[in-house]
């Protein structure tokens, strides 16, 4: 508006919005950044194209605007880490977080995962500002837990990748897990890795 003041957006703007959003989840998780169109997007929204461009400049600002979104809940697991808590329970509940996560939010993982593969054009500088120093915190409390003689000693960088490729695994994976598996895949990837990381954290 001319004189620098925002318009709150309608219902209907922020309902159009949000279906543009939940469409390009699903595409961009199936097709990656390059492989996703706007034709595709406007088509799972039920929206047309310029109707998709009156919300958005393009597909960039699609994906960015969802990594954006993604980004505070890909470290809020990690967050949840508490120094003050008991490390076997506090590590145990970061990997079950992980894994909730690879249940709830398949297409949340893909797109995450498909922005890493690409070497993270759009993402670099949230990895900076914000996973690195989370995971430089993290990190430094677990081997504190380590030094105290309270888990066995690894190293705390590698047990977290270690986790996150442990967990991340059920939603990248999804439909090679399901046909290798006949039995419901998170509740006997919750047992194997509680038992997994129990035995090896062990003091």
């Amino acid at each position: 508006m001319p004189d620098g003041t925002s318009k709150k957006p309608s219902r209907i703007q922020m309902r159009n919005r949000s279906l543009i959003l939940d469409a390009a989840l699903d595409v961009f998780s199936a097709h990656g950044y390059r492989g996703a169109t706007l034709d595709q997007i406007a088509d799972a929204a039920g929206l047309s194209k310029p109707n998709i461009l009156y919300y958005f400049s393009g597909k960039e600002e699609i994906h960015v605007t969802l990594l954006n979104q993604l980004m505070e809940t890909w470290l809020d697991p990690l967050v949840e880490m508490d120094a003050s808590g008991d490390p076997m329970t506090e590590l145990l509940g970061y990997v079950q977080r992980k894994l909730d996560m690879a249940r709830d939010l398949p297409r949340e993982s893909r797109l995450f995962a498909g922005e890493i593969l690409q070497g993270a054009p759009r993402m670099l500088p949230h990895l900076r500002a914000d996973l690195k120093p989370l995971f430089n915190e993290k990190c430094a409390v677990i081997q504190t837990w380590m030094d105290e003689g309270k888990l066995a000693q690894v190293d705390p960088r590698h047990l977290v990748f270690s986790i996150w490729a442990t967990t991340q695994h059920y939603a990248d994976f999804d439909s090679q897990v399901r046909v290798l598996l006949d039995d419901e895949p998170h509740g006997s990837a919750a047992r194997f890795l509680d038992q997994m990381y129990r035995s090896l954290l062990a003091p």
